[in-house]
């Protein structure tokens, strides 16, 4: 692995930090299942090309016991019957959020996440796929790590 563009780490250790407490809520003070959050990071990283979080996303799936078949599905996952309605949800809003070029977040998409999340979960799950789109660009903009 080459050297990171910059050392964001020890250039900016506070927001760094930051970025590290809002993930430690979202795995622990949630209620949000690390599987289901795993997926969505996995998707949204998949979606940004981000090698890095790709392999570690990956990596979590498989130490919460998910399969093989629901991991390299989740690139496809419409064309699956492998995901809950509440991760089809999840998954369909993670993407609306992440590609804005073509248009912001519908009402159908929002629609489908209220059917399956509470309105604090809808928070929570919104956080979860900020901060992972946050970390995806950090990482292909300032580190070492592999662009797919």
């Amino acid at each position: 692995m080459s050297e990171p563009r910059l050392k964001y780490g020890q250039l900016a250790p506070e927001g760094m930090e930051k970025m590290r407490a809002l993930g430690h809520y979202l795995n622990t003070g949630t209620g949000l299942t690390a599987s289901l959050m795993e997926l969505v990071r996995l998707r949204v990283s998949l979606m940004n090309g981000c090698g890095h979080c790709i392999k570690l996303h990956t990596a979590e799936l498989k130490k919460v016991n998910e399969t093989d078949e629901r991991i390299a599905g989740v690139a496809e996952w419409r064309s699956s019957m492998a995901y809950t309605q509440r991760e089809r949800a999840a998954l369909g809003w993670a993407e609306a959020l992440t590609d804005i070029q073509n248009g912001h977040a519908s009402d159908v998409v929002y629609q489908e996440v209220q059917a399956h999340f509470s309105d604090v979960e809808t928070v929570n799950l919104t956080l979860v796929i900020s901060t992972i789109n946050a970390w995806n660009r950090i990482a292909i903009a300032l580190g070492s790590h592999t662009r797919s």
